[in-house]
């Protein structure tokens, strides 16, 4: 560990990477506003870009613990404490090896996935929901469902020699997800579902026009 050095090359990429999947949120707002009525706009684009806020800070506060922190007797989740990732800037990510990363870089690249998969939730329920009551659904499921699916899919392990213990429940059968089609995808799409069952029809389908509010907003996301 103490031979290890940050490789400059490795984190300019992972710091652009994460930046290119954070533009992923803002282009979901726009393209979940114009396709939805005029009045709702603003609520359809609120509902994601809220999720970088209230993700952000679960994720510093307990959140990326939780999903990658290192528990050896638990497939299900990792670590749970409040004490957010200020005992982890030095040190370097250990995810099934260790690699010349800081963990804080990789902290963000993971947290760009978990901001975006509740802003993916809101376009099953577009006209739906108040935007108070998605802003608590957003910190409630991100902390009961996308962090420990992201530990069973993401979390590798604590690899010492050629012994690897701590890794999650899927990726310890072999899963290899590169990119979120799992934790991400699946998981989203079956919360939607899960709550559009829960709302129900919009109020008026059928009976009143719901043309999209604007084409080039959508084609823009």
């Amino acid at each position: 560990m103490d031979q290890m050095v940050i490789n400059s090359g490795d984190t300019a990429w992972m710091l652009a990477s994460t930046a290119l999947v954070l533009l992923m949120t803002p282009g979901l707002a726009f393209f979940y506003g114009g396709m939805v009525r005029t009045k709702s706009v603003l609520n359809m684009m609120m509902m994601s870009m809220i999720s970088i806020g209230v993700v952000s800070v679960l994720w510093v506060i307990y959140g990326f613990e939780l999903a990658f922190g290192y528990k050896a007797d638990s497939p299900w989740y990792g670590s749970f404490s409040f004490s957010g990732l200020g005992g982890v800037v030095n040190d370097f990510t250990n995810n099934g090896g260790l690699y010349p990363i800081p963990v804080l870089v990789f902290a963000a690249f993971q947290l760009m996935f978990a901001i975006i998969t509740p802003a993916l939730i809101s376009g099953a329920i577009a006209d739906r929901a108040k935007f108070t009551s998605w802003a608590v659904f957003v910190a409630i499921w991100s902390t009961i469902v996308y962090f420990p699916v992201a530990h069973w899919v993401f979390a590798f392990g604590n690899k010492v020699g050629d012994t690897v213990t701590g890794a999650g429940f899927l990726a310890s059968k072999g899963l290899e997800d590169f990119a979120g089609g799992t934790a991400v995808h699946i998981n989203a799409g079956a919360a939607g579902l899960a709550l559009a069952i829960v709302l129900g029809k919009r109020v008026g389908w059928r009976k009143e026009s719901m043309r999209p509010h604007s084409l080039p907003l959508v084609m823009l996301g």
